[in-house]
């Protein structure tokens, strides 16, 4: 984006943008440890309670996400970083799966909790409808797909910190600068 006075580009992001991202980082890594931490505990209140706290952690993923999305399809993103070509189609590869799976975790959840009859009520007081009609057996199949996708996303994400760590201290070409709170 340029301002009326500069034809330079910028070279940050946005500064929604930016609390967007470290927002839904913070969202989807607790939402993710919650949802390993709470698959092990046995059938008691706790872990009733924090299967709610997952599943609204879940929807305000998927709302802040389709943010995050009319966002950036509405605002032109800083120039990227030169890096050899392989390294930016993986790049872009990348960030596409992330922007698919923040929509296909939450989604395949919400799914399986309306087939496994459990509704989800968004922070205690908004009731939202069922994605899907109770239906045990496809709760059964969509479950494995739900971990499947968050631990595909636990992967992308951890190759994405990676691939910032790399630029940030092996390259060191400014590209975490682009993502990094506070002012440019």
């Amino acid at each position: 984006m340029t301002s009326a006075a500069s034809t330079t580009p910028t070279t940050r992001y946005s500064g929604l943008a930016i609390g967007l991202h470290w927002l839904l980082a913070l969202m989807i890594v607790g939402s993710f440890s919650l949802g390993v931490y709470m698959h092990e505990l046995p059938m008691t209140p706790t872990r009733l309670k924090l299967y709610n706290y997952h599943k609204w952690a879940g929807v305000t993923i998927l709302a802040l996400s389709a943010l995050r999305l009319l966002w950036r399809l509405t605002h032109k993103p800083p120039p990227d970083v030169p890096m050899p070509a392989w390294q930016a189609t993986v790049a872009h590869a990348t960030h596409l799966a992330l922007y698919g799976l923040f929509f296909a975790v939450p989604l395949v959840g919400w799914a399986y909790s309306s087939a496994a009859g459990f509704p989800i009520v968004w922070f205690g007081v908004l009731p939202l409808p069922d994605f899907v009609p109770v239906d045990k057996a496809l709760a059964e199949a969509l479950k494995p797909w739900h971990e499947r996708l968050a631990m595909l996303m636990a992967v992308l994400v951890i190759g994405h910190v990676a691939a910032a760590i790399k630029h940030q201290f092996i390259d060191r070409d400014g590209l975490m600068d682009r993502m990094r709170p506070g002012r440019g």
